[in-house]
């Protein structure tokens, strides 16, 4: 089976990638006033996945450096706090404005970063635009309670306040929705936030955070920090004056950050690593689960959390459904993110090529069949081909790790009872997913699947109304929803006796 490639050698391709900022900043006056002031000439590399050339560089900042930063962050969150969380709403409200404004620059420094389509850089800034506004109405809502008292003369009740200062650990795969799914509830809850985003794609959260001082979230209050991950990532964590962490990326690494955190009991939220099921019912809508699968298992070329990770089909339906999505898969076009009509980028860099590829070859060594692709591009060399595996038994590596690419893999079971335990078989509980007619049966794999999110025929499950977090070995807390600001705050009760 062949695929459709766009490849990327033209005569039209810049010499280096700096050009392409500077091609955005020549349609927006913002970003390119932001990219002269904030980007050096040297510094910490950025490069771009498309291309694998140097893109810009960023500050290489020292743990000497964090403390300065962490140190004015405390000083600035006193006043931060005591502004009325009416005026924290409206300035939030004039970043999410800005966003809005500045939304065509912010997608294509995503892409030119990240290495996504532009169509899904495009979507991921609406997405952290959405994040900033609910949060932006969630600031007027930090209620607390009166409780009805169990002796006369006292009145009890509970009032939340900010938890203080806040630590903000991003991963790569979406460097701005991130950015606004942590900072905006932390803000509005009247805490200051230093963030560190992910060595590859730290330039959205530098644009975003430009974005949020222009609104008035003063710099000390919202700062991002560049260089070394994991010296920066310690010294957050262990720092006596951070009193959250909020992190999203792998579970080895989160618990690693946990271990660090608990040396100070400091508080943490975790969104880590994912293996989530994808299952389809014999009377599954089947032309339903192949458009969800599609989009849940081609975003950002396999590259997200909630990915649809192990497809999961009714034995009596594999061959149609495999047929289905050949024809779906063969249409996918691959190719940089910034050329029209792509549908898969590259991956991040080489090392998750490789991860992808290995996991491949050895699913075939271990009797899995190819029907589609199954190797990397020959134009674009961290473009992996979206690949269609079937025949994957539980025992394979490729059935039991997060694969983080574009690859599907099929597994075939008999019942429900299967499907349950395939399902639940693994250390992992964030996204699952389940296409079904039968009502009873959702209701049942609602209940019963160990996962913080379920989509019951729907393979796009993520909301700025809505808790996001996992079970399990998948995180702790909940971003999102009314839970998103709360995570940010602690609960004071008091009692008067008068």
């Amino acid at each position: 089976m062949t695929l459709a490639v766009v490849h990327t050698l033209d005569n039209k391709t810049p010499e280096t990638d700096q050009d392409q900022l500077e091609a955005i900043a020549q349609s927006d006056a913002w970003f390119a006033g932001w990219l002269k002031r904030a980007v050096p000439e040297q510094g910490r590399p950025v490069l771009d996945p498309s291309t694998q050339r140097l893109l810009a560089c960023v500050p290489e900042q020292s743990v000497e450096d964090l403390a300065e930063i962490v140190k004015r962050a405390e000083a600035a969150q006193k006043e931060w706090r005591r502004m009325t969380a009416p005026d924290r709403s409206e300035i939030l409200r004039t970043w999410q404005n800005l966003v809005v404004e500045h939304s065509e620059a912010l997608a294509r420094l995503v892409t030119l970063e990240q290495g996504k389509v532009l169509s899904e850089a495009q979507s991921e800034v609406r997405s952290a635009m959405r994040y900033i506004e609910w949060f932006c109405e969630e600031a007027r809502r930090a209620y607390g309670r009166t409780i009805p008292a169990p002796r006369g003369h006292q009145q009890m009740m509970t009032i939340q306040q900010p938890i203080g200062v806040v630590a903000a650990i991003t991963p790569w795969n979406f460097p701005a929705q991130l950015i606004a799914r942590k900072c905006a509830p932390a803000l509005a809850a009247g805490c200051a936030v230093v963030a560190k985003p992910a060595p590859e794609t730290p330039l959205s959260a530098m644009a975003l955070a430009d974005l949020a001082h222009r609104a008035g979230v003063p710099e000390d209050v919202f700062a991002v920090v560049t260089g070394d991950p994991v010296t920066l990532g310690a010294a957050l964590c262990e720092h006596e004056t951070i009193r959250m962490v909020s992190f999203t990326g792998s579970t080895a690494v989160g618990k690693s950050l946990m271990e660090r955190c608990a040396r100070t009991a400091k508080k943490t939220t975790m969104e880590l690593g994912g293996n989530a099921p994808f299952i389809v019912f014999a009377d599954a809508d089947l032309d339903k689960a192949v458009e969800h699968l599609m989009a849940s298992k081609f975003r950002n070329s396999g590259q997200t959390c909630v990915c649809a990770n192990r497809i999961l089909v009714q034995k009596s339906v594999v061959p149609e459904l495999e047929q289905r999505l050949l024809q779906a898969m063969e249409k996918l076009r691959i190719g940089p993110g910034l050329h029209d009509g792509v549908e898969i980028g590259p991956l991040i860099h080489q090392a998750a090529f490789d991860k992808v590829s290995g996991l491949v070859e050895r699913a075939l060594e271990q009797g899995a069949r190819l029907l589609l692709g199954g190797q990397g591009d020959q134009e674009l060399s961290l473009c992996y081909q979206p690949t269609l595996l079937s025949d994957v038994r539980p025992d394979m590596e490729i059935f039991e790790t997060e694969i983080f690419g574009p690859v599907v893999a099929l597994t075939a079971f008999e019942t429900e009872d299967e499907a349950l335990a395939l399902a639940n078989d693994t250390p992992y509980g964030l996204a699952s997913y389940v296409f079904t007619q039968d009502m009873g049966c959702a209701f049942r794999m609602m209940e019963d699947l160990e996962y913080g999110l379920v989509g019951i025929n729907n393979g796009v499950l993520s909301s700025a109304a809505a808790p996001f977090g996992g079970v399990k070995e998948s995180g702790l807390g909940r971003e999102g929803g009314s839970e998103g600001l709360s995570a940010f705050m602690e609960t004071k009760y008091v009692n008067f006796d008068y």
